[in-house]
This record gives C-alpha cells, structure tokens and sequence, in this order.
C-alpha cells in the first residue's frame, strides 16, 4: 500500500508487515533492566508504561534519574517547567549536576572502580585496558592540563581524534570542568571542521598525529592545523603521538599529550554545573544552510542515552559494548556516556572493522568477549558477499544481542544477520532517533517481539506517532514521523539560532516535533522507518546537508548552481549524486567533474566525496527559485515526480531523467 497523495516515491517495504522471528524468553525478561524498572514503580506492562511515560512526564523523568543513579550536587526542586512552552522545556529546574561526577568520580574507590572502563584495540592489534580508578585518574590529570592552559566553564572544545581511550579522556575532562564538548567526525576535512570550530568559537582542539587505516596512515595534524587558520578564537591545541609521524607544532598553541599529562595532579575539583548548562554542541547537517549545531546539557543527552540504552540494548554492569561509531557522530557520545553511567564498559576500535580480513570484527567479539554489538545494515550488506565461514570459525557465544541505528534495513541482510551470525537466537534491537534528540524515538527492547526491520515500540518516554497529510494518525500506510509531547533529551535550541531550530522541528503542526522520517506502522503495532521525508541524505548512517555539498561546488568559478541528492547504494545505502549549472562559457569536461568531486572530497572529508557530478543546462524550480531536490531525485530514478505544475522551469525535469541511473 502506498499513501500516493503524500508521497510519491514511498512505499510500504523494508519488510513492512512480517512474521514475528524472536521472541524474549522468561528468563530474558526477568533480567532485563526495563522490568526491572517496571516492577520498582509497579507497572504492569510496557503498554502500561508507555502511557503513563508520555502522559505523565515529570512522574517518568523523575522515577528514571531515579532508577539510574544520577546523583545531583544540589537536588532540583521541579523536574520540568513547560512555561515557554513544549519547544522550550526546562528540566531539573534549580538543580546542580556536572554529569562527569556519575560517569567517573561516583566509581573511583567502589567496586565499579576495579573493571574495565574502556577497552582499546588498534588496526595492528595492540590493545589497551583503562579500570574506572584509572579513568577517573586519566581524567583529572586532563583537567588540570586544560585548566593550566587557561580553559575554563562555558569554552567549547573540540574533539577531533580517532576512537581511542585519549578521546574518552579528554571527552570526560571537558564535563568536569564545566567546558563543551564538540565532537568531530575524524575524516571530516579542514573546511567541516573549520566550519564547526569557527560557529562554537571554539577555545581548543584535541587531536592526534594521525592513525593507519587499512594499514595506511592517514596524517591528522596538518588537517588539524589547517583548519584552526581558519578558526580565530582558537588558542590551544592537545596533540596525542600515535603514529610516531612527523608533524609541525606551533610554539605557544600546540601541546603533545604525552609530554604534559604526567605533570598534573590526579585529583582535580569538580566545576560546578547548572543541570541546564551546556554539555555538548553536536553539529548535524540539515536540508538548508549551514550545519545545525544541537545544544545538549548535563542532564538532557546524557540521561536520554543512558536510558535508551538500558532499556533497549539492556546493558548492564559489566557487560561489554561495542558500536561502530566515531566520536563525530550521536552514537560516540551515546556510547562513552551510557557505559559510564551504567558501569559498563565500552569496547573501542580504531581501524577498519574488516581489515586485514571480513572476519575482523567476529575475531574482536571473540578475542574481548563483547556481549553487545552495534552494527550498521551498510557493514552487514558489505559482509554478506563474503559467505558465512568468516563468521563460523568464531566464539560469538559471549554476544547477548545484536543493535542497529542510522539507515534503513531491507530484509535480507537483516536476516543473515539474525540468522547466520545470531543464530536465529539473538535479537536485533533496532534504533531510530537522532543528534537532536539525544537518542531514539523508536527502539526495539527485550519485552516485545520482534520482526525484521522493524521497531518493537516507540522508547518509554516518547508520545510518537505517524501522521498523514493531514496531521491525523495513520496505520498501515506511510507518513510522517512525530513526537507529541517532551522529553528530557531534547535539544535545547540551535547554537545561537533559536528561529532555525523551531522551523526545522515546530512549524508544520501545532506542539508536534515533526522529525522528517517517512514511517508506517503495521496491524501488529510494529514501527517501520522507511528513509527521510525531507532532503537530507543518510551515507553509511551518516547524515549530510545538500545544502553543504552544494555550497563548495558552487564556491567553484566555472559552477552557477547545484543541487545534491541521494541515491540508493547497495552497500552505503546511499551516495551523493550532483547536478550543476555551469556559468555561461564553461565547458562541462570530465576534468572539471572530477575537480568538483575532489574537492568535495578534500572539504568535507573522503567518505562523502559524490560517486557522480551531472552536467544539466538548469535544476528544476518553483517560481519562488526554490530547488527541488524531490523532483530531481525523482527524475533521476525514473519514479513518477508528482505534481510539477508549481515549477517555473518543468523541461527541466526531462533533461535529468535522461541522465538518469
């Protein structure tokens, strides 16, 4: 079925509708942390909770930083203030919370304080060990040396480093002294991240020489370095040896890590932090303009991801989680600070997870006894060509269950995944959500049974819902996916753009956060996430702004304008194609194509470099000069692009569909 009046390329796949595969057994429910919460506030069932949680949220609220442990320096008198309205939420009104305090002080001297914070194994296979008495000893020592170098409350720092226990360190280091934390994808180039150090007038960046990829080094430095030229109120910048490679410091800013760590004190006094004071500026690319930077606080992300975790990937003290991630992205965070405040502990790699071979990541589950594995479909898809044996000739008997974010599934891999790697045993707990959220809207959980690709429920907490065009509720077709009411997770506005932050979520319908994912749910209740319902493109999980990749094409003297899309890929899931209007006497060559697909490539990093540049003699428009990027993807795979009685320029439509792939 296909909700034609909605959308026109939509429709009810990725295997909307089938058969229930898993199902938890007793012993799997008993010890899961979501009943166990259930039980402590006497809740009957997770209908039950649902309803109480998106009905009643202060009770919720209160009854999870309860249930996690958050232990606030100063109590906070109300859990959530509605007064400006459900866009502008204010939580833990009064109280004081630095967030570091739950993830590492609680745990020096306890017992948590003796198992593994963080696990650490490279491309070369050495691996690393942090206990959280060492964690808690690393990260003072990092918060003296900042504070040394003059970095104080409220200056934001950025993170641009590989996964390795430094970048945890210095991640936990910022909280504690009360500075914000923005993370950097780690092959963004130096354009991406000059962009974001330049928006959060960030005071200092954290990074390294380089690291190997694939048994190559990639030089981080002189990226580092090129985009803090770009960057003014840069002052300071902590550079980690890893590789050994010769690099340039710059007298007076640049610091080696292994230099100044030792000399500072193992204690260090904790900044104290409003629970509403900034945390974390996590930049996410949207359909226009600049990346949107998300305002997280100490009691906002964090405890948003540490329940998403608990409750849906159920991990507990010390079990052992790894997710494919970087820093960069939502799920670096998600992970260092949802292990720590549970007593986890997080496994990080930092390599190519099938490099030297496709059973790299299987011989790491083996080798650490990881019980939960964050998995990717376009890892998955990038498997399966490989056979079965990779897997087989492993110990996976640690796994508990497997977990996905970022893209949308199709059944096959999600089955090979299930049922060659799993067993048929394993559930795969599936997650939706993103940056702004601090976590998931919709997430399987250990209660509910499961289908492939689908997602059991929306997460405790979260009033979600499907809506037609119409803004009324919808089953067993597609429409928008919204969030009715609030959560504590929520970003607290766009850095300095409130206005952009409230068109992007607040404006199609009153009190509804519209979140631009196209989504059905069947007769069962099983949610599906079908792909964006805006432009925005999902690489390999990763989201990317057209508005971003269009603005260094057309910053090219021989391009007019441009428009970029997404395609389906059958191994990313996606991948960039541009059209470009070319200024009048330029020639549309391929040297020029290839210049304009470097240097995207040399701007926004390699991994978002566009698998195709298209020459077009315009891009189709509305009268009011707006690009439609719909239409043109539409065009370009031969589906049907609706109604085009609004463009100025409908020939245009036809040009593109004859280039079409």
């Amino acid at each position: 079925m296909t909700n034609t009046s909605f959308t026109t390329s939509t429709t009810l796949s990725a295997g909307f509708g089938g058969e229930i595969v898993w199902r938890p057994s007793p012993a799997t429910i008993a010890r899961s942390n979501l009943m166990k919460f259930m039980s402590r506030n006497g809740i009957a069932s997770f209908d039950e909770l649902l309803q109480r949680s998106t009905t009643d949220v202060a009770w919720f609220t209160d009854a999870l930083l309860k249930f996690l442990d958050i232990r606030f320096q100063k109590p906070y008198s109300k859990v959530v203030d509605l007064s400006r309205g459900i866009a502008w939420p204010q939580w833990c009104v009064g109280g004081m919370l630095n967030i570091a305090y739950n993830c590492v002080d609680k745990h020096y001297g306890a017992e948590t304080g003796k198992r593994a914070a963080v696990i650490y194994e490279n491309e070369a296979g050495e691996v690393r060990a942090l206990t959280y008495n060492q964690l808690y000893v690393e990260v003072n020592h990092c918060a003296n040396l900042l504070r040394l170098h003059g970095l104080k409350k409220g200056d934001a720092i950025g993170l641009f480093m590989p996964m390795t226990p430094e970048i945890v360190v210095a991640f936990l280091a910022i909280v504690k002294i009360g500075g914000v934390v923005l993370p950097l994808f780690s092959g963004y180039g130096a354009s991406a991240i000059a962009s974001r150090l330049d928006d959060a007038g960030a005071k200092a960046l954290f990074t390294v020489d380089g690291f190997q990829r694939r048994g190559h080094l990639v030089a981080l430095k002189p990226i580092a370095d090129e985009a803090a030229a770009q960057a003014p109120t840069l002052q300071e910048m902590f550079v980690v040896k890893q590789t050994g490679n010769p690099v340039n410091m710059k007298a007076g800013r640049d610091h080696w890590w292994h230099e100044e760590m030792p000399h500072q004190s193992q204690f260090a006094e904790l900044e104290p932090t409003s629970a509403e004071d900034p945390l974390m500026i996590i930049y996410t690319s949207g359909t226009t303009g600049k990346p949107k930077g998300a305002v997280h606080t100490h009691c906002g992300f964090p405890v948003k991801a540490t329940q998403d975790m608990a409750f849906g990937a159920d991990v507990q003290p010390g079990d052992i989680l790894y997710w494919m991630t970087d820093m960069g992205w939502m799920m670096g965070p998600w992970q260092v600070l949802g292990t720590t405040l549970l007593g986890a502990t997080m496994f990080l790699y930092d390599g190519a997870p099938d490099y030297p071979g496709p059973d790299r990541v299987w011989h790491m589950v083996s080798r650490h006894r990881i019980t939960t594995l964050g998995v990717s479909p376009t890892f998955v898809r990038a498997l399966i060509k490989h056979g079965d044996e990779p897997v087989k000739k492993h110990d996976l008997s640690s796994l508990r269950l497997f977990a996905s974010t970022g893209e949308t599934w199709n059944p096959d891999p999600w089955l090979w995944l299930f049922n060659v790697v799993g067993g048929g045993r394993l559930p795969i707990i599936n997650y939706t959500g993103g940056t702004e959220l601090s976590g998931g809207i919709l997430m399987s959980n250990p209660l509910l049974p499961i289908k492939p690709c689908s997602f059991s429920a929306p997460c405790p907490g979260m009033a979600a819902d499907v809506l037609d065009e119409n803004g009324k509720p919808i089953r067993n077709a597609v429409g928008e996916l919204v969030i009715k009411g609030p959560w504590i997770g929520m970003t607290r506005g766009f850095w300095k753009d409130p206005e952009r932050y409230e068109q992007a979520y607040w404006s199609r319908w009153p009190n509804v956060w519209v979140h631009g994912d196209w989504a059905a749910i069947d007769e069962d209740g099983q949610w599906y996430v079908l792909g964006r319902s805006d432009d925005t493109i999902k690489i390999a999980g990763k989201r990317l702004g057209p508005a971003e990749v269009e603005s260094i094409l057309v910053a090219h003297p021989a391009v007019a304008e441009a428009a970029a899309i997404g395609v389906p890929d059958e191994i990313k899931g996606n991948e960039v194609i541009c059209f470009c209007v070319l200024k009048p006497g330029q020639s549309p060559t391929d040297e020029l194509r290839e210049t304009l697909k470097d240097k995207v490539a040399d701007e926004l990093g390699k991994p978002l470099k566009p698998r195709e540049i298209k020459f077009v003699h315009d891009l189709p428009k509305t009268r009011n000069a707006k690009v439609m990027r719909r239409v043109i993807r539409a065009a370009y795979l031969g589906q049907d692009p609706g109604d085009t009685s609004s463009l100025e320029n409908p020939k245009a439509v036809d040009e593109i569909r004859l280039l079409g792939g």
